[in-house]
């Protein structure tokens, strides 16, 4: 058996590489999905928030006793919360009553102090995260707090570039190489990172930024109100760079949707709305490439965080 380990932040990373069977049709390439719900609080932003707070730790800005502050939609806000919770970090994080009733509860389990700002109807639009990061100024101006500042950290990068090695030895291990890659685009750090990662290991992967087709900034200049937590902010993020990927393409909400209850009835993968866009957008790759080539996407986080809302249609 292994030996114990030092501290739960070790328990971040090496999640499974899984092919999916049942919902991907005939003559299309296979589609291997990173499960990140494996994570501590079953998140892909575990890896973020932990090379974010450990590159304020190694550069001298975050120093013992310091309030620590971001603005989330609340899985980045749920790594956070337990990131400094194990560190001994106060954190206050900015969110609104538009996202999951589960993350927000989560973020108070950990110890976070959160501010809770109204949504127009509970959608996600551009204005709404305007909105919360002029909250946050004041938080750092009153509190002397870090700012992480999730959408220009680069910290971020070195987070998701070991996701993008661990993508490369899992497929070779299956005899798989790794001729596309899609992710849906929130703070653009992990599609970046990750296609650094695939890049360098010498086989050429095309790059997909997935967006939701109400919100299309990277295709078509603009954002727009959508109900797909985490991704689609309204603007291009600094992280990713033009040569991060080599195309964009929007992806229909609803189709999405109805995707997330066959992931999980036909497949045992149960996640939430983003995840199911970047299967939807796997499964146009892998009709176009076609039998004998891999399209890898992320399974984010765990559908336990969306049991409070409509996404599987379960009721009461």
């Amino acid at each position: 058996m292994p030996s114990a380990i030092s501290s739960i932040t070790g328990t971040v990373g090496d999640t499974p590489l899984v092919r999916l069977c049942r919902v991907v049709p005939q003559g299309a390439a296979q589609i291997l999905v990173k499960l990140e719900s494996g994570n501590p609080t079953g998140s892909y932003k575990d890896r973020m928030a932990l090379a974010i707070i450990e590159g304020a730790e190694r550069s001298g800005a975050l120093r013992p006793g310091r309030r620590v502050v971001e603005f989330t939609g609340g899985s980045t806000g749920s790594s956070l919360a337990f990131v400094c919770a194990v560190k001994g970090y106060p954190l206050s994080i900015v969110t609104s009553d538009a996202f999951s009733p589960e993350k927000l509860r989560t973020m108070r389990a950990f110890g976070a102090d959160l501010t809770v700002l109204p949504s127009e109807g509970g959608q996600i639009t551009p204005s709404l995260f305007d909105r919360m990061r002029e909250e946050v100024g004041r938080i750092v101006e009153r509190e002397d707090a870090l700012w992480t500042d999730q959408f220009n950290n680069a910290d971020a990068l070195a987070g998701y570039e070991r996701m993008g090695r661990e993508i490369l030895d899992q497929a070779a291990a299956g005899g798989a190489t790794v001729d596309a890659f899609c992710a849906g685009v929130g703070t653009g750090g992990m599609l970046a990172g990750v296609a650094a990662a695939l890049r360098s290991g010498g086989h050429p992967t095309r790059v997909v930024a997935l967006e939701p087709a109400t919100s299309p900034i990277l295709t078509r200049g603009h954002g727009g109100p959508h109900r797909v937590e985490g991704i689609g902010t309204g603007m291009i993020p600094p992280l990713l760079t033009s040569d991060a990927y080599d195309e964009a393409r929007t992806v229909d909400e609803d189709r999405a949707r109805d995707l997330a209850l066959p992931l999980a009835r036909h497949e045992g993968v149960f996640a939430g709305t983003s995840s199911a866009v970047n299967v939807a957008g796997a499964l146009e790759l892998a009709r176009e490439l076609g039998p004998g080539r891999s399209v890898v996407t992320v399974a984010v986080d765990t559908g336990l965080k969306y049991l409070s809302g409509d996404l599987f249609g379960l009721g009461e």
